[in-house]
């Protein structure tokens, strides 16, 4: 008899420690984490965001939409551009043609403090007339104030091929 409750107390202390919450535990003293809530509206908005920044003609200006710790894989350069200053000098080259982007398709997924938006974009540039179909991605992580952009890629489209609509 006292075997089976000795095994009684051992299986109920088991459950009770199954039925904690992860916030409760004692972890590695880590805070828990809080995700910010947001939607496929405000993910496919912040390519507005980038394109605006676009459309002022400041390198600077496209930047300051990257995280820090970020990797650019350009349209029209065959360099992962990692550093702000990578990045300012090639969009220094690419503004000069006044690019101006709009999406033809997107696909939006997103995680707790980071999102994904992928798909097809056209670029028109003013001063030359020129259009440019390409595939996009964007990764985004929330930095407790803004989202940035974590990685950009983006490929001319295939040979003769054109961007859905």
């Amino acid at each position: 008899m006292a075997r089976n409750f000795a095994v009684a107390v051992l299986v109920a202390l088991a459950l009770a420690g199954c039925g904690m919450s992860p916030a409760k535990k004692k972890s590695s003293g880590a805070a828990p984490v809080t995700c910010k809530a947001t939607d496929a509206k405000e993910i496919a908005g912040l390519f507005d965001r980038w394109n605006r920044s676009l459309q002022t003609g400041d390198p600077h200006a496209v930047v300051a939409n990257y995280a820090a710790r970020s990797i650019l894989l350009p349209t029209v350069s065959n360099k992962p551009r990692v550093t702000a200053a990578e990045k300012e000098d090639y969009f220094e080259h690419f503004l000069h043609d006044r690019p101006s982007g709009t999406i033809d398709f997107s696909f939006v997924d997103i995680g707790c403090n980071s999102a994904l938006d992928a798909g097809l974009y056209t670029f028109v540039f003013a001063k030359t007339g020129a259009k440019v179909a390409a595939r996009y991605t964007f990764t985004y992580a929330w930095d407790g104030k803004q989202w940035l952009i974590t990685s950009h890629h983006s490929s001319k489209m295939p040979e003769g091929a054109t961007a859905a609509k």
